[in-house]
C-alpha cells in the first residue's frame, strides 16, 4: 500500500492506479486498494482541473469498495473501510451535486469511524474524515445545515474538526499526508473568514504544504497551491474542492467545473 501512496502523492497518478488496480485483482475482497484506486483518479482529476475526468470509473470504483468494505466479517476493519470508502463517495456526490445521498454517506461515515474509535481509540487516521465533518458541517451555508438537520447531522464545530485534522496530520498513518493536505485547506478557508488571523493562518498553510511539496516535488497539486497562496488568489478565487467533503452545499465549491485540488482521506491501517 505504501509503495502505491509515494507514486501516487509524487504526482504518478497513472502509475498509482494501475499498481492499486494490480492488488484489488489480486484479492477481490480487499477494499483498501480499490478505495486507493479511485483515491489516484481523484487525484489526476484535481491536477487536471477538470471534475468529469473519470467520474464513471471513479464512482463505480467506490461502490465496489463500499461493497467489499460491508462483506468484511472483521468489524473494526470493516466500519474502517466502509467508513473510508463512504467519506470517499460522499465528496463525489456532493461535488457533482447529489446533495441529499452525499449527505446520508456522510452520516454513515461518522457513525462507522466512530464504532472503530469505540474499539481502537488510538486509530489517528479516523479523525481526518471526522475532522473533514465537523469542519464542513460548521462551515456550510444556511440551506445545507437546513439538510443536515433534516438527516440527522448535527451542526459541526469548525475548531474541532481543525483539531481532528491536526491531529491525524501529526499523528496518522496512511492517512498523514491527505489530512496535512485537508488541514492547509482549511487553514486558508480561515484565513479568508478572519483578516485579523489571515496573515499567520496563511504561512501555516504554506508551511504545511511546503513539506508536502519537498518530499514529493512531482506533485503538481502542491505546487499550485503554493502558488496561488503566494499570489493571494486562494483567498480570492472560488473556494477550492481541496478534500473529500460529506455534506451538501458546503461552500467548497469547484469552479465553473474546473476541478480544484480536491482530497479525501485515507486508511488507518491495511488489512
Amino acid at each position: 500500500m505504501r509503495v502505491g501512496l509515494d507514486t501516487l502523492y509524487g504526482g504518478g497518478f497513472p502509475a498509482a492506479a494501475a499498481y492499486f488496480a494490480e492488488l484489488a485483482d489480486r484479492d477481490s475482497t480487499d477494499p483498501a486498494p480499490v478505495t486507493f484506486e479511485a483515491s489516484a483518479y481523484i487525484w489526476w482529476a484535481a491536477a487536471l482541473e477538470n471534475d468529469a475526468y473519470e467520474t464513471a470509473r471513479i464512482d463505480s470504483l467506490l461502490d465496489l469498495a463500499v461493497t467489499r468494505a460491508r462483506a468484511t466479517s472483521s468489524r473494526p476493519t470493516r466500519d474502517f473501510w466502509l467508513a473510508t470508502a463512504l467519506g470517499y463517495r460522499a465528496r463525489q456526490r456532493e461535488l457533482h451535486g447529489h446533495s441529499w445521498s452525499a449527505a446520508k454517506d456522510g452520516k454513515a461515515m461518522r457513525d462507522a469511524y466512530a464504532r472503530v474509535l469505540a474499539v481502537d481509540s488510538s486509530c489517528a487516521d479516523c479523525y481526518l474524515g471526522l475532522g473533514v465533518y465537523q469542519y464542513g458541517l460548521a462551515r456550510a451555508g444556511a440551506l445545507a445545515r437546513l439538510v443536515a438537520k433534516v438527516v440527522g447531522l448535527g451542526s459541526g464545530n469548525a475548531e474541532r474538526g481543525i483539531g481532528y485534522m491536526r491531529r491525524a496530520a501529526t499523528h496518522g498513518d496512511l492517512a498523514r499526508v491527505e489530512a496535512t493536505w485537508v488541514l492547509a485547506a482549511a487553514l486558508v478557508r480561515e484565513a479568508a473568514r478572519d483578516r485579523s488571523q489571515k496573515a499567520g493562518l496563511e504561512r501555516d498553510a504554506r508551511h504545511e504544504v511546503a513539506r508536502l511539496a519537498a518530499r514529493y516535488p512531482g506533485n503538481p497539486v502542491f505546487r499550485r497551491f503554493l502558488r496561488d497562496v503566494q499570489s493571494r488568489s486562494v483567498a480570492a478565487a472560488p473556494l477550492y474542492h481541496y478534500c473529500r467533503n460529506p455534506l451538501p452545499c458546503s461552500g467548497w465549491e469547484s469552479n465553473k467545473g474546473r476541478r480544484r485540488p480536491s482530497r479525501s482521506g485515507l486508511g488507518c491501517r491495511s488489512t
